[in-house]
């Protein structure tokens, strides 16, 4: 009896899959570009907790933080143009961030759907990314696109230009 009472212990403990979430912690080499119309460049500064698992993305969660101080566009005049309160207004918003609210798999690799605030405001966006294993350390990569006027920044013509390319490489290390 003994042994039919471990048999079933032994089944009915292994039908129940433990799910192991990876926290994994922003490592040097990231690089936020952004491409508009009228600015390009790179923001330098990014922090972060990101939980994800390839195989159980709709566990995942991204937290996310872009300091917009930390803009580049090659052109200091520009940049100071850009923290002015015409545009990003890094005094009184110091920080874009995104917050997840969900994570599925998609035909090339994944999305995360979230909440983007930039200047006060809060916006939906869906970034599709991959995410790329090696060992400990992994890469995530993704592009999607802004719309400027949905933020308050610039003049807003209505026009295709009012859009701004971001694409983010994140190179990330496993914690254990």
């Amino acid at each position: 009896m003994r042994k039919y009472l471990t048999l079933i212990s032994l089944l009915v403990f292994s039908a129940f899959v433990f799910v192991r979430i990876t926290e994994w912690k922003l490592a040097d080499g990231y690089e936020i570009r952004f491409d508009g119309k009228y600015a390009h460049g790179t923001f330098n500064r990014m922090e972060g907790h990101i939980r994800f698992d390839p195989t159980q993305p709709g566990s995942a969660r991204f937290e996310v933080a872009v300091d917009v101080a930390s803009i580049d566009t090659g052109i200091e005049l520009k940049n100071k143009h850009a923290k002015s309160e015409k545009w990003f207004d890094a005094e009184k918003y110091p920080l874009i961030k995104f917050t997840s609210q969900s994570v599925a798999s998609s035909d090339t690799g994944f999305v995360v759907h979230g909440d983007l605030e930039l200047r006060g405001i809060i916006k939906p966006i869906a970034i599709p990314f991959t995410f790329k294993t090696t060992g400990s350390e992994a890469l995530f990569y993704g592009g999607f696109k802004v719309n400027r006027g949905d933020f308050g920044i610039g003049k807003v013509n209505g026009k295709d230009s009012d859009s701004t390319s971001v694409d983010v490489s994140v190179p990330v290390l496993a914690l254990e």
